[in-house]
């Protein structure tokens, strides 16, 4: 695996054993025996929610205790309504480490979904009788339609990133443009033409790209690699991109000298591997100029997806090439039809025969 990923794995366990110090040593254990079928992402976002979790439970059950505190017999006392009321407490207004917060329903799924997991390793120990968990039904969810850009915004999105100079920005503002744009139409053409998570771009390498078979190898969620292939518009913005970018290298411009990790695909203006952040606030940069739409990189997969599937009618091609475990998820995309399907239904109604 790439060193970009290795260095996220060690940040992200190191952030866990930090989370684990504030709370019981028995999370710890549920951690450790978690960790050969999870990655330390889904590990970490454990130790979030079971962080909220004994939070609420100092503060609201056993409040003469601090989180660290309450032992496994402590959780024997809990009932089904005391994890319904944890969630009710999620959905309202509650504060956590002096900020407030509310969750939605997708993020109280999850961490009912993590307290599952959680009881039921100890039953399955059989360091608790049940898994009170379990008798709590998940919320209920209210699909909302999905957010992607019609054909004419995707053209007028590469326009506006491929621009040599943008009359609506600053001066300082287009002197950054001029130097990013070939970076920036690389990134949002590799995007919406293979359907790529934003963790799957940043951790690039230029060896993971075959032009002369217009393929890449991307590492999936779980560590997972896969080879996505392009067509040879995305490959000539790409090699349009490695061309300068050689350049900068080799005429020892102020950018090239800052790279300091020649093998990365995409970098940032400090020579550094680009961040997600920086990728996120890109790609709002362009959209925001073309659309009011709230578009971020998930949207751009969103909108390859869709198209996907206009093109393939096929649900299960679509959820390969995006690498969903859950054909459920995908078929998000196919929803995302329903309009062009009530059109053509529309069509097919006939309430007078005129022949």
């Amino acid at each position: 695996m790439d060193d970009f990923y290795k260095q996220r794995d060690e940040l992200n366990n190191k952030k866990i054993e930090a989370i684990c110090d504030e709370l019981p040593s028995y999370v710890h254990e549920f951690i450790i025996g978690i960790h050969m079928r999870t990655s330390p992402l889904t590990r970490l976002n454990y130790v979030y929610d079971l962080r909220i979790f004994f939070d609420y439970l100092s503060k609201k059950v056993f409040k003469a205790l601090q989180p660290n505190e309450i032992e496994l017999v402590d959780l024997e006392k809990l009932k089904a309504s005391d994890i319904e009321s944890f969630l009710y407490y999620l959905s309202s207004s509650y504060e956590f480490q002096g900020k407030k917060y509310t969750c939605k329903e997708r993020a109280v799924e999850r961490k009912l979904c993590t307290l599952r997991s959680f009881f039921k390793y100890f039953f399955n120990k059989d360091k608790l009788s049940s898994n009170i968990c379990a008798k709590v039904a998940l919320p209920k969810k209210h699909e909302k339609p999905i957010i992607r850009l019609e054909t004419d915004e995707v053209v007028k999105l590469l326009d506006r990133a491929d621009s040599d100079n943008l009359t609506d920005i600053s001066k300082r503002e287009n002197s950054y443009h001029e130097i990013t744009r070939v970076r920036d139409v690389a990134i949002l053409t590799l995007f919406l033409g293979t359907g790529m998570r934003i963790s799957e771009l940043v951790g690039l390498n230029r060896d993971d790209f075959n032009f002369s078979e217009c393929r890449v190898r991307v590492t999936r969620k779980g560590g997972n690699q896969t080879e996505l292939y392009f067509t040879n518009e995305i490959a000539a913005a790409l090699q349009d991109y490695c061309a300068w970018q050689q350049q900068q290298i080799e005429y020892k411009t102020p950018f090239g000298n800052k790279i300091a990790n020649q093998n990365a695909m995409f970098y940032s203006l400090q020579g550094k591997r680009i961040s997600v952040r920086a990728v996120e606030n890109l790609v709002k940069k362009y959209a925001s100029h073309i659309t009011e739409k709230k578009i971020t990189p998930h949207k751009l997969r969103s909108t390859f997806g869709t198209e996907l599937y206009r093109n393939t009618q096929d649900i299960y091609a679509v959820a390969t090439v995006l690498g969903h475990k859950d054909i459920n998820t995908t078929r998000r995309h196919y929803a995302a039809t329903s309009e062009d399907i009530k059109r053509r239904a529309a069509q097919t109604v006939k309430l007078r025969d005129n022949d």
